[in-house]
């Protein structure tokens, strides 16, 4: 429901984030503002989703975790705020058809690459092959996004947290596609997820680039999933 997912929006922004956080946006005239799009960031902690939704100009469509559809009155939550979920670590069918789906209609789907949270440590991890499968499945237009600051701010220890406010900083970089493939196998997925994972490595300090940092070589990473 549209007017929930504004509602919902409104209040974090301007109620509820300015009690943890103040947020830098760098390269907000990189989103296209219609048109289907995937945006794919780093996730630190829990407080990612509503950096991006208060931040991004347009209305975004969350690819979720499925153990958080199982938490009574959360899972309604979230189905109206229009996410839908994933089985991570596994080959969704479903989950790829709902992002289809979202991208057919010309929204912003939203994903996080990685799969799970960084925490504290705020470093990158390996990216699974879902976001370059996705990518290359429906030629997808992506825009790489680097988020600093939030790694402490996971629930519900941010809320006995109110007077430490964080300074946070949301990085869009510039909108790419993969080059087409003659075959979406798992190695193409793999190296299309590894090249969103590298581009978002790129506007990130070097002390958050972690597993697609400089220490591995560029170029020689290898993606969750690749052979």
């Amino acid at each position: 429901m549209a007017w929930f997912y504004w509602l919902v929006t409104y209040f974090v922004r301007w109620f509820l984030m300015p009690l943890y956080a103040t947020i830098e946006v760098r390269g907000v005239e990189n989103v296209p503002r219609t048109g289907p799009l995937l945006i794919a960031s780093n996730h630190l902690n829990d407080a990612d989703p509503g950096v991006l939704a208060t931040r991004i100009p347009r209305r975004l469509v969350f690819m979720a975790k499925a153990e958080l559809f199982r938490i009574p009155v959360l899972a309604q939550a979230l189905r109206l705020y229009g996410a839908f979920p994933v089985r991570r670590r596994e080959a969704d069918l479903s989950a790829l058809r709902r992002s289809h789906e979202t991208l057919r209609r010309g929204l912003a789907l939203v994903l996080f690459p990685e799969g799970t949270r960084a925490g504290e440590a705020a470093r990158l991890g390996p990216a699974w092959p879902g976001a370059g499968l996705i990518a290359l499945r429906n030629n997808a237009l992506i825009l790489p996004c680097a988020i600093t600051g939030s790694q402490d701010m996971g629930m519900p220890g941010m809320f006995l947290r109110v007077l430490r406010r964080r300074r946070v900083t949301l990085t869009i970089g510039e909108p790419f596609r993969l080059d087409p493939v003659p075959r979406i196998n798992t190695e193409a997925s793999a190296a299309g997820a590894d090249l969103i994972m590298r581009r978002i490595a790129a506007l990130l300090p070097p002390e958050y680039r972690g597993y697609y940092g400089e220490e591995a070589g560029a170029g020689e990473h290898a993606a969750r999933g690749q052979t």
